[in-house]
């Protein structure tokens, strides 16, 4: 059972900020999918689903981000998930510019409160997640206010670039693993090497 979770927000003044693109990327994958997120277990809004044949629950924690490890825990309990194998988080990430995509199999939260509290819930950083651009082309003077102010109209357009991606990306890590998309997905730079940026 591969285990998805998109994080976010609740609450419908958060719904198209950056903070929540987490939350839209799994409301992407269940519309491709022709379902809906609407079921209340373990704290999160959750649907299950068949992604390339293999059995999956999509989930949006109600914790408020920077509880969102009580409720990744519990579904973890739950549907006796293999964290290392079968889990999958998709959140945003202030460091990358908006529009890129960087997958990755463990690693530190970087400072993103929802991580953070994944990984302490978890006890473990051996999980694959999906980190989504979201820093706009001009500097950021209070990143706690752009993260939680809705996208602008032009950005909109390359949010909704970003979001078919990463139901793209979900499906090819279930079907050909996480090597394959982190070929596909994350972006080369201008000498053919992988961006470090975290």
């Amino acid at each position: 059972m591969k285990l998805i979770v998109g994080l976010g927000n609740p609450g419908i003044e958060y719904q198209f900020t950056p903070h929540n693109l987490g939350f839209l990327a799994i409301d992407r994958i269940a519309n491709s999918l022709g379902i809906e997120v609407r079921n209340r277990q373990c704290r999160a809004l959750t649907a299950r689903a068949t992604i390339a044949g293999e059995e999956a629950i999509l989930a949006k924690p109600e914790t408020y981000m920077n509880l969102s490890g009580l409720s990744v825990r519990e579904l973890v309990a739950e549907h006796q998930v293999d964290v290392t194998r079968d889990l999958i988080v998709i959140y945003d990430e202030l460091d990358l510019p908006l529009g890129a995509i960087r997958i990755r199999q463990r690693g530190s939260s970087a400072g993103h409160n929802g991580m953070e509290s994944i990984l302490g819930a978890l006890n473990t950083d051996e999980f694959l997640r999906i980190r989504l651009g979201i820093a706009p082309d001009r500097k950021v003077v209070d990143g706690v206010k752009y993260v939680l102010t809705p996208f602008r109209k032009v950005q909109e357009i390359v949010v909704d670039e970003v979001l078919d991606k990463v139901a793209e990306a979900v499906e090819v890590i279930v079907k050909e693993g996480p090597a394959a998309a982190m070929n596909r997905f994350n972006r080369k730079n201008e000498n053919g090497e992988e961006s470090q940026a975290i």
